[in-house]
C-alpha cells in the first residue's frame, strides 16, 4: 500500500513538471521594466529580427488600447520586438500632443512648425501611457509612426460626393472636430496632403490607424464611406511602401456603422481593444516586412 502512495506521488509531480514545461512553451513572456502580466500575442508573420522603435500619436482610447490590462498593445509590440514610445496630452512642441484630429495632422506632418514637431516626435523614447515595453532603448530616431485620431472624427459631416479641395483651399487645416468644414471632402484633402511629406521619408514608415466609431452616430454613413475610401483608394497612386492603414473602425465596428465593443459609452471596451490588438500584430509586421522588403 505504501508503495502505491509513493508511485502516485511521483507520479503526479511529473505530470505538474510536464504541465509547467508546456505553459512556459506556450507563453513564454519577455523582460521588461515594467508589469509583465496580460496576455502574450502571437503572429503568424515574422517580426523583425532585431528591435525597432515605434512611435503612436493618441489619446484616451490609444491609451486603453496600449493598456496591458485592457487592450494589451504594449505587451503585444513588446513580444514582437518593437521598442514603442508614445505621445499624449501636453506632449511636445506647443502641446502639439493635444492636437490629433484630422485637421490637425496637416500641422503635424506640413505646417510651418511641423519640422520641429516632428524632430522631436523622431527622437522621442518616453512612456506617456502605461503599458509593457522592452527595456532595452535600441537607439536612433522612432523608424515606425503609428497616429489615429479619436472616436469624435467619426462625425464627419456633408456630402461624401463634394468635390476634394486643393491643400490651399482646404478650410480643414488646422481645425479639430468640432469645426464646421470636419466634412468627408475635406478629411481626404488633408491626407491626399500628408503623402506630399511622406514620400520624402521613405526611411520612416507611417501607419495610419482609423478612428474609432461612435455609439450613437449621427453621420455614420459618412464615417462610413470615408474610412473604405482611407482603406481602399487613398494609396491606390502611392507608388512606395512606407505607408499602410490599420482599419480599427471596421474592428470596433463588426463591419456595421457604430461601435460593437462599447464599455457604456463610446470607449471600446477590452474585447474590442484585444480583439484589435491581434489584427494589428499580424497587421504591423506585414506592413514592416513589405517596407524593408518590397
Amino acid at each position: 500500500m505504501k508503495n502505491k502512495h509513493i508511485i502516485w506521488i511521483i507520479l503526479a509531480a511529473a505530470l505538474i513538471i510536464i504541465l509547467g514545461t508546456y505553459l512556459y512553451t506556450v507563453n513564454p513572456g519577455t523582460s521588461d521594466e515594467n508589469d509583465t502580466s496580460g496576455t502574450s500575442y502571437t503572429s503568424t508573420s515574422p517580426s523583425p529580427s532585431n528591435p525597432v522603435r515605434l512611435i503612436f500619436i493618441h489619446h484616451s482610447v490609444g491609451e486603453s488600447w496600449l493598456s496591458d490590462e485592457e487592450g494589451g498593445l504594449g505587451i503585444a509590440l513588446r513580444d514582437n520586438n518593437y521598442f514603442v514610445s508614445d505621445t499624449y496630452y501636453g506632449w511636445g512642441p506647443d502641446d502639439i500632443g493635444d492636437s490629433t484630429d484630422i485637421g490637425n495632422w496637416w500641422d503635424w506632418f506640413r505646417g510651418p512648425e511641423s519640422s520641429n514637431i516632428l524632430n522631436a516626435l523622431y527622437e522621442e523614447s518616453s512612456q506617456n501611457s502605461d503599458y509593457s515595453r522592452l527595456s532595452t532603448n535600441p537607439g536612433g530616431e522612432n523608424e515606425i509612426i503609428v497616429f489615429k485620431s479619436c472616436y469624435p472624427n467619426s462625425d464627419l459631416r456633408g456630402d461624401p460626393d463634394d468635390p476634394v479641395p486643393s491643400i490651399d483651399n482646404n478650410p480643414l487645416k488646422s481645425q479639430d472636430y468640432n469645426s464646421e468644414y470636419h466634412t468627408v471632402a475635406n478629411a481626404k484633402g488633408i491626407y491626399i496632403d500628408l503623402l506630399e511629406y511622406f514620400k520624402t521619408r521613405q526611411d520612416k514608415l507611417f501607419i495610419v490607424v482609423t478612428a474609432p466609431p461612435l455609439s450613437e452616430p449621427a453621420n455614420a454613413d459618412n464615417a462610413r464611406v470615408f474610412n473604405q475610401w482611407l482603406v481602399n483608394d487613398w494609396l491606390k497612386d502611392y507608388p512606395y511602401d512606407n505607408v499602410a492603414v490599420f482599419d480599427y473602425y471596421s474592428i470596433l465596428t463588426n463591419g456595421g456603422n457604430k461601435l460593437a465593443y462599447s464599455s457604456g459609452d463610446d470607449y471600446p471596451n477590452a474585447e474590442g481593444q484585444q480583439k484589435a490588438t491581434e489584427e494589428f500584430v499580424n497587421f504591423l509586421n506585414n506592413a514592416y516586412n513589405q517596407w524593408k522588403n518590397g
